[in-house]
């Protein structure tokens, strides 16, 4: 089993401790998401994955929502990818963006260990401005969730794609905005605070989404999420 305690070094803090209780007490153990993080741990994958909460959260949102059609920026080992796809019904269809070969193999063999196959989960590899576009040239319809979660820098790209693949309705969010509270550095030279601050600055300037931010703490630290919904 990974060491948790190496994946995330914020396991002593009150607010790590109190997201493994909700968990505990909210999420049941599911030895299949523990494999694909053993699995994503043994292949030398970052350890970006989001936590039980939070995939949870997104599995909600997405039933909440009514979503059938989801697109997902950023696949890494197809830890978010299982508890997405687990949210949507039986007509369902996820289309998921990595760039790295090896992230997008090992994330296939993740969703085929979970008894998710190729007709709900399609893995799309490569750059992923490239991939949006080619999702555009294909004319696939509009999806109804769309979830950031890959490249900072790449961010405002990303947040002008999926308004471009979206329709009025469509619920977006972007995870990882708030980067320990240096979103709010001005001068900050990191490409990724840099690239969180022009994607607020769009969604401040842009009139067909209505937006909110979060920030969150729990086992990987301080951070946020962006949550939007497209205007009619």
């Amino acid at each position: 089993m990974t060491d948790k305690s190496m994946e995330f070094p914020n396991l002593t803090h009150t607010w790590a401790k109190t997201d493994r209780y909700l968990e505990r007490k909210l999420i049941p153990r599911d030895p299949v998401l523990e494999h694909a993080l053993d699995a994503n741990d043994a292949a030398g994958l970052p350890h970006y994955d989001v936590t039980a909460a939070q995939g949870k959260l997104l599995q909600l949102l997405i039933r909440m929502s009514g979503a059938k059609r989801v697109l997902e920026i950023g696949t890494l080992g197809g830890v978010s990818t299982i508890w997405m796809a687990r949210g949507l019904p039986e007509d369902g269809r996820l289309i998921t963006l990595e760039l790295e070969p090896l992230h997008a193999r090992i994330a296939r063999e993740n969703l085929d260990r979970a008894g998710i196959g190729r007709e709900l989960v399609d893995i799309r590899t490569g750059d992923a401005a490239r991939q949006l576009a080619l999702l555009e040239r294909e004319k696939q319809e509009p999806f109804d969730f769309i979830f950031i979660d890959a490249d900072k820098p790449n961010n405002p790209v990303y947040l002008k794609w999926a308004l471009r693949l979206s329709k009025p309705g469509t619920v977006i969010v972007g995870d990882n905005v708030v980067r320990e509270g240096a979103v709010i550095e001005e001068s900050s030279a990191d490409p990724r605070v840099r690239g969180v601050r022009r994607f607020f600055d769009l969604l401040a300037e842009e009139p067909r989404i209505d937006a909110t931010a979060i920030q969150t703490v729990g086992v990987k630290g301080y951070d946020g999420f962006m949550l939007g919904i497209v205007r009619e």
